[in-house]
């Protein structure tokens, strides 16, 4: 079917598939597991059954109520504030000082640095040298690089919501390898029948999360506690390449960013079932959510603009573009919100751009390549993973 007629039907048909639920943690037919906590109008009653050992969920309504401008943990209030670029092509990390917008040092790392990474105890920021497989450990407090970590293809890297455990996206290999969150030493290694396994975001409750495959354009839903892999999907696109993942406020929705279908995904993470599909713009890639939880600013890596939904009405309400053009990809927002960084993969730069107006702020020449560059710190109890998904 052409893109267009199929990206239409899809648009048409956008409700998605509400499958009857059941109280309990199970594996349906389809690979579905249904998450302990309440659906719907139990859910404002803020009754979440969270994975063991996961700090508890402080809003229920709202799963980036940890995120708000400025509320920074005490672990981190002394780090100054710095943006972190990973140069893949250049073998270093450029460091930029936010508030004058210049380079104030330039790291060499490993082969390959794909994502800087929060750790969970946000304490350390992680290099992933994908083709240097190893881990490089950034002290945030002083900006200075620790000793390498062996870890093999480490292409990106999340935490489980309890702290326990690292989990590396090894996107050659085909595996998803829960590690010591600290020692980084093998505790369960999950082969995948999929191809580029590199992005994920987590459910309200944490008990599972959904992993985009890239280079077969599938999605993964993976119970987090038993590291099992209990749903897969094919994404009714040809050539689909999934990238970013990211939860709703509410917990209800996943949306999933797509570089060849230039636009979003949108599915029920507890059914699983089919998704939605709304264009955004060439190259969609990178998801972040603003500050006060409202709005997600998409990056279209292959038209140099930024779309903005709107999470209330699932919509779209604005596009800004990079004057000049660029190639916009995986970045952060700004402690107080004011701020959306973003690398310039193709061009060897990284764009600072005013959230309240779209308006490019600055435009800051780094190394070859940059990719998933991380703002820190930033606001939240515990990190994620990623570029930095905080709660």
């Amino acid at each position: 079917m052409h893109a267009t007629t199929l990206m239409r039907a899809l648009i048409a048909g956008a409700a998605l598939t509400a499958l009857a639920g059941c109280s309990g943690e199970s594996s349906h037919k389809d690979g579905s597991l249904a998450s302990k906590s309440p659906t719907g109008a139990a859910r404002s009653e803020r009754t979440v059954q969270t994975l063991p050992g996961m700090p508890p969920v402080l809003d229920p309504s709202d799963i980036y109520a940890a995120d708000r401008p400025g509320q920074l943990s005490d672990v981190v209030k002394g780090f100054p504030s710095r943006v972190y670029v990973p140069n893949t092509n250049s073998n270093t990390v450029t460091v930029i000082d936010p508030a004058d917008y210049k380079v104030i040092d330039t790291i060499p790392v490993g082969r390959q640095p794909q994502h800087v990474v929060p750790s969970w105890d946000l304490k350390t920021l992680w290099v992933n040298n994908d083709l240097g497989n190893s881990l490089t450990p950034i002290d945030p407090k002083t900006g200075e690089a620790g000793k390498p970590v062996d870890v093999h293809d480490p292409y990106n890297l999340y935490f489980t919501p309890n702290g326990k455990y690292a989990i590396v996206m090894a996107s050659r290999d085909r595996q998803l390898v829960f590690r010591d969150a600290h020692t980084m030493k093998t505790a369960k290694t999950v082969p995948v029948d999929c191809y580029g396994v590199n992005h994920a975001d987590f459910s309200l409750d944490g008990r599972y999360f959904i992993v985009s495959c890239e280079f077969s354009g599938e999605l993964l839903k993976v119970d987090t506690e038993h590291m099992k892999v209990v749903g897969q999907q094919k994404l009714p696109y040809r050539g689909a390449m999934p990238q970013d993942v990211k939860v709703s406020p509410d917990g209800k929705k996943f949306y999933v960013a797509d570089m060849v279908a230039d636009g979003l995904w949108i599915l029920d993470g507890d059914t699983f079932g089919k998704p939605s599909f709304l264009p955004t713009g060439k190259g969609a890639h990178g998801l972040y959510v603003s500050r006060d939880s409202r709005e997600m600013y998409i990056s279209n890596r292959g038209e140099g603009t930024i779309s903005v939904l709107d999470f209330r009405n699932d919509r779209l309400t604005k596009k800004w573009r990079l004057p000049g053009g660029g190639s916009p990809d995986m970045g952060g927002v700004s402690s107080d919100g004011k701020v959306l960084w973003l690398s310039g993969r193709y061009n060897s730069e990284v764009y600072a751009i005013d959230t309240a107006s779209g308006r490019q702020l600055a435009r800051i020449k780094v190394g070859s390549g940059p990719h998933g560059l991380a703002v820190y710190p930033q606001p939240g109890r515990y990190s994620l993973g990623h570029t930095g998904v905080f709660r």
